[in-house]
This record gives structure tokens, sequence and C-alpha cells, in this order.
């Protein structure tokens, strides 16, 4: 099995989640919540930015972030996302679910 494909077709299955759980920590611009996400999982998930930008524009439109132009750090204008209400209770949800998913996992490959 290619790793390299395994572990981007389980990034792809968890971005949302991902990009949930980093605009959570504060608003972001979409090239920070990819660089946060690399610097959080030590390089291991690289989100690259032909899926980042579609999957905060279904996040924007289902609720469950904002989106607002502000300068950044280097005097540029950016798009800076902000979690929603609902996109706190969403992340709750997935991260339940995600757990519940990762220890079914678990249990089976500990099986003998």
């Amino acid at each position: 099995m290619n790793s390299a494909r395994t572990q981007k077709d389980a990034l792809r299955g968890s971005l949302d989640l991902l990009i949930l759980k980093t605009l959570s920590l504060g608003p972001m611009h979409g090239w920070g919540i990819s660089q946060r996400i690399r610097q959080i999982s030590q390089g291991v998930l690289e989100v690259n930015q032909g899926s980042l930008y579609p999957a905060l524009q279904r996040l924007e439109k289902d609720g469950l972030i904002t989106s607002d132009w502000a300068t950044t750090e280097n005097n540029r204008r950016a798009r800076y996302y902000e979690i929603t209400a609902a996109g706190r209770r969403a992340l709750g949800e997935e991260v339940e679910s995600w757990r519940r998913f990762a220890a079914a996992l678990e249990a089976v490959l500990a099986s003998n």
C-alpha cells in the first residue's frame, strides 16, 4: 500500500475537521491555516491550496465559517476566516465521530 496515497486519502476525508479545529484557535487567512496544520502535525499533514480553498468555500456556504478581507502582518490583503457557533458545534460532533472511528480502527488493528 502506498503510504503517500493513504495519507492523501485520509487528509481529504478529514480536511473539514482540520480546518475547523485550526480556526477554533482564532481567525486566520488560508495560507496561515495550511501552515498551522503543517506546523502542529510536525510536517506530516500538508494541505495543498487546491484542496484548501474549495473546502473553505464549502464550509462558508454551510455556515460553519465566515470570512472578511483584512490586512496581513506583511501588509497584504487577505481573506480571514473565522469559525461560527454552528462551526463549533459541528467541530465537537466531528471530533467525537473521528475518535469513535479511530478507536474502532485501533481495535481491529490490535486484534489477533
